[in-house]
């Protein structure tokens, strides 16, 4: 073999164990279950919450740019198949935030904060530094009515379209628009920083 091949032959044995490194991880976390894949330097982290909201099943993402270079993330960069082949596209934010502050009642926006809250602050993988956590303490700081300041923290959560520099992370729901019921199984496929990433979605009882 002369020393093109080897230096091809060479090539082929890193990037194949680099793929075989970009395995997903699965952990627990505030009884939630997460998966988490890298691929050329962005990690996602998932997990799906079990209560939904009017006509959304809803997961909770967070991503974090490891690269050099930056990235673009977006609420419809991700899409749910399920097991009988239906396409789900998140929802864009402009559209979650507008049927919450319509739609949504004080009971629904309660359970959902709490139970987002209850999910990052437990989860000391997930960096908070530009997320849901900035986005609601600036949402709150522009109202003054108990009213306004629930739907402001309601609409903090959604993930909305976001630049992440090298070193910046952020995070926030993802809504699936399935008419109130739960996604079941099936896969969650991302496009982001020029990859595809792929994660196996269990079914998960409703609270």
């Amino acid at each position: 073999m002369g020393l093109r091949g080897r230096r091809a032959a060479l090539v082929l044995t890193l990037l194949t164990a680099f793929e075989f490194q970009a395995q997903v991880i699965d952990f627990e976390s505030g009884g939630l279950h997460y998966r988490t894949l890298t691929r050329n330097g962005l990690t996602i982290m998932f997990a799906s919450l079990p209560s939904r909201i009017r006509a959304y099943a809803v997961m909770q993402v967070a991503v974090s740019n490891g690269s050099e270079i930056s990235w673009n993330v977006k609420p419809e960069d991700f899409t749910f198949h399920a097991a009988d082949g239906v396409a789900i596209q998140a929802a864009p934010a402009a559209e979650v935030v507008n049927s919450l502050m319509v739609k949504a009642s004080r009971k629904d926006v309660i359970h959902l904060v709490t139970q987002y809250e209850a999910g990052i602050y437990g989860n000391t993988r997930m960096k908070l530094a530009n997320g849901y956590e900035s986005r609601r303490q600036n949402a709150l700081a522009e109202v003054a009515s108990a009213k306004l300041k629930a739907a402001a923290a309601a609409s903090a959560i959604a993930l909305v379209s976001t630049r992440l520099l090298p070193g910046d992370s952020t995070d926030g729901a993802l809504f699936f628009p399935s008419n109130g019921k739960p996604l079941g199984a099936g896969k969650l496929v991302i496009h982001a920083a020029a990859e595809t990433f792929e994660f196996d979605v269990d079914t998960i009882p409703a609270k």
